[in-house]
């Protein structure tokens, strides 16, 4: 009896290797499907993460408005929000600034953003003019501004 028992769990223990190479064929199916879909969207991310980073510059500037009064000019600039501006309400400002790692981010294409203050479509003007980094365009070159993505 105890012959069998030893057969019978060792009959059991694993997988096959038919039942291996169904699963790995399976996964590669998988991925064959799914791997071209991902890799091919790039430019999609890029510019998700452009109106990522131009929401969070947007609440930097909205928390700088709080503290000092008004949105930095365009003159003063996004750098304003790393180092304090000569002004009367510079006593004001936020000790650390209001952007983390201490700098005013690229877009994700290593172009800098368009700020403007007063804005044409607002108190301020919040834009990334895309890959080709000119105003205007379709598709990748695409222009993302902060009045798009609200």
């Amino acid at each position: 009896m105890q012959a069998r028992q030893r057969t019978a769990i060792l009959s059991q223990r694993g997988f096959t290797l038919i039942e291996l190479m169904v699963v790995i064929v399976i996964l590669g199916i998988l991925a064959g499907l799914i791997v071209p879909r991902i890799m091919g969207r790039p430019e999609e991310a890029k510019q998700l993460k452009a109106k990522m980073q131009i929401e969070s510059i947007g609440t930097a500037l909205k928390l700088y408005k709080l503290d000092i009064g008004s949105y930095p000019t365009t003159e003063q600039g996004l750098q304003a929000l790393v180092s304090a501006p000569a002004t009367d309400g510079s006593s004001k400002w936020r000790t650390g600034g209001y952007l983390e790692k201490g700098k005013v981010p690229k877009d994700p294409w290593g172009n800098e953003f368009i700020y403007l203050s007063p804005g044409s479509n607002g108190d301020y003007d919040l834009v990334s003019y895309g890959a080709d980094g000119v105003s205007g365009g379709v598709e990748k070159n695409k222009d993302i501004s902060n009045w798009d993505t609200e």
